[in-house]
């Protein structure tokens, strides 16, 4: 868990994130965060029950909702940490490869059952911060 080299390979080769708890409201750091992921180049997949749509992108319910033709590469969870079990859950079935846990957010267990299950795990941790931490590049525009 928390693997320098393991976030950054997931970094580099994660093409789609799934953002569980995104928000519309421009002051929350889950929209910031989304927004950056968007500018870096990767394609992003709002998780929120409550909006169908944030920053013009259609948002889904819930991980498990994200129709199937949809690969994730990464779920990052803005979400109380009592809520990160159910998302771990639905991760798990969909064999997404990398776990992200946003500053703030802890849950070991699932990181356990997700690490259990060769999924990467990051817990404690900005995506963002990680982002730039490690000097991941822009993803090519012509990758989306």
């Amino acid at each position: 868990m928390n693997e320098p080299d393991r976030i950054r390979r997931a970094l580099e080769t994660a093409e789609t994130v799934a953002v569980v708890g995104c928000s519309p409201d421009p002051s929350r750091a889950s929209h910031a965060i989304t927004r950056f992921l968007m500018e870096q180049g990767y394609r992003v997949v709002p998780v929120n029950p409550n909006h169908s749509r944030i920053l013009g992108l259609t948002s889904y319910p819930s991980v498990g909702a994200v129709p199937a033709s949809v690969r994730l590469d990464i779920v990052d969870v803005f979400r109380r940490s009592e809520a990160v079990a159910g998302v771990a859950d639905e991760a798990l079935a969909r064999g997404v490869p990398f776990f992200f846990m946003q500053k703030g957010v802890v849950d070991p267990e699932a990181a356990a059952r997700l690490e259990a299950a060769g999924i990467g795990v990051a817990m404690d941790r900005c995506i963002l911060v990680e982002h730039e931490r490690l000097g991941i590049p822009p993803k090519s525009r012509n990758s989306n």
